[in-house]
C-alpha cells in the first residue's frame, strides 16, 4: 500500500474508532497523528473537557503524555549522554552515586530494559520529610529478585542521574534538547488552566480536574518535573518527534553514536510476552513495531521499517481509571500496521 494511502486509511479508522468512545462517553476528546515519509495528517474528536466548556480537541491542544515522559525526555538525554561519553549503559550507579546501597549495582540498561530488580512499586510518600536525597534513597531500597518488572523508579533514578552528571535541572535539559530537535509545544507543567490544555483525572467527587499540572502522584511530590512523568506535548510536536527519530534510525544525520543507540534501542533485550519484547525504554514486537503508552491515555508507535507512525493524545483518565475502548484504540493502531 502507498503511503498516502495508508495514512487515509489509518486516519479514517482512527477517526472512527475515537468517534465511537467520543459518543459513548468513554472519553471527551482525542487527537491522532499519523505520518509516513514526508505525509502526515491530524485528526481530531471530541471536547477539551468538562471544565473546557464546549471547547474542541486540536492539534495543538496540549496534553499530559505521562509515561511518555521515558521516551520523549529521559530516554533521549540518556542516549545524547551516551553519545557524549558522560555516561556508560553498563556501569553500575554506585559509579555515580558512590556509596554501599542495595541498588548500588543496577545499571542504567537495566532500568531501561525494567531488569534492574527495582521496587516496582513507585510510592514517594515514605520520603517525605526525610533528609536523604530521593536517589540515595531509592539506591537504598533492598532488591526485588530478577526478572523483568516494569518499574517508575528506575526512570525517576535515570532523571536524577541526568541532573547530577549535566549540573542542571532535568526541565532545562529536555528544553534543551527539544528545542534542538525542533519541538516547540512540549514542555514541563505547569501550564495555564486554559482551553487548549486538557484536564485528566477528577480523583474526588465535587473537586475541580486535575489541569495544567501533572497528573502522576509522584512526579508531582517532585515538583512536577521527573524522569518518568510530567510532560506535556501536542499532536504537531509528537509527529516532529517521530518523524525526528525515524530519520535518526534510518542514518539521514549519518551514523552517529545516537544513531547506534536509536538502533540499539529498538532491537528487543528482553522478551516478555508473546505480545512485545522490551528494548531500550520501547516495547518492540517480532513485526518490528515500537510504541510506548502513557496512563492519561497517551501513545507513540513507530515502525522504522516503513517509516510509518501514529501518535495518539487523549484524556481517556478523565472519566476514570476504568478508560473504556482505549485497549482497542490501540489495538486498532497496531493493526494498521500489521494487518
Amino acid at each position: 500500500m502507498r503511503d498516502g494511502e495508508w495514512v487515509a486509511g489509518t486516519g479514517a479508522e482512527l477517526r472512527g474508532v475515537l468517534k465511537v468512545m467520543v459518543d459513548a462517553g468513554w472519553l471527551p476528546g482525542g487527537v491522532a497523528v499519523v505520518g509516513s515519509g514526508g505525509l502526515w495528517e491530524f485528526i481530531a474528536i471530541g471536547r477539551v473537557g468538562i471544565e473546557c466548556g464546549e471547547a474542541v480537541t486540536a492539534p495543538d491542544t496540549y496534553y499530559d503524555v505521562a509515561g511518555l515522559t521515558q521516551v520523549m525526555a529521559t530516554w533521549p538525554l540518556v542516549g545524547r549522554a551516551v553519545a557524549e561519553g558522560m555516561l556508560d549503559l553498563d556501569a553500575p550507579m554506585s559509579h555515580y552515586f558512590p556509596g554501599s546501597y542495595p541498588g548500588g549495582a543496577v545499571t542504567a540498561r537495566q532500568i531501561l530494559t525494567h531488569t534492574s530488580r527495582l521496587n516496582p512499586v513507585t510510592w514517594l510518600e515514605r520520603y517525605v520529610g526525610t533528609d536523604q536525597p530521593l536517589a540515595e534513597a531509592i539506591l537504598s531500597e533492598e532488591l526485588e529478585e530478577p526478572g523483568y518488572r516494569s518499574t517508575d523508579r528506575g526512570f525517576i533514578l535515570l532523571g536524577l542521574l541526568l541532573e547530577h552528571l549535566h549540573r542542571q535541572p532535568l526541565d532545562q535539559l529536555a528544553d534543551d534538547l527539544w528545542r534542538h530537535i525542533g519541538l516547540t509545544e512540549t514542555r514541563y507543567g505547569p501550564l495555564p488552566r486554559t482551553a487548549s490544555v486538557a484536564p485528566t483525572e477528577r480523583r474526588i467527587p465535587g473537586v475541580a480536574a486535575t489541569w495544567g499540572v501533572v497528573h502522576d502522584e509522584s512526579a508531582a511530590l517532585m515538583g512536577g518535573v521527573a524522569g518518568h512523568a510530567g510532560v506535556f506535548s501536542t499532536a504537531t510536536d509528537l509527529g516532529i518527534f517521530a518523524r525526528g527519530l525515524l530519520a535518526w534510525h534510518a542514518g539521514e544525520h549519518g551514523v552517529t553514536p545516537f544513531t547506534s543507540f536509536v538502533r540499539q534501542s529498538w532491537l528487543p533485550h528482553r522478551a516478555v510476552d508473546s505480545r512485545f519484547a522490551r528494548g531500550l525504554a520501547w516495547k518492540v514486537t517480532d513485526d518490528g513495531l515500537v510504541y510506548h503508552n502513557g496512563l492519561t491515555g497517551t501513545s507513540l508507535f513507530l515502525h522504522p521499517s516503513t517509516g510509518r507512525y501514529v501518535g495518539l493524545l487523549t484524556n481517556a483518565i478523565h472519566y476514570g481509571r476504568r478508560r473504556p475502548g482505549l485497549c482497542d484504540l490501540r489495538a486498532a493502531v497496531r493493526s494498521a500496521f500489521t494487518g
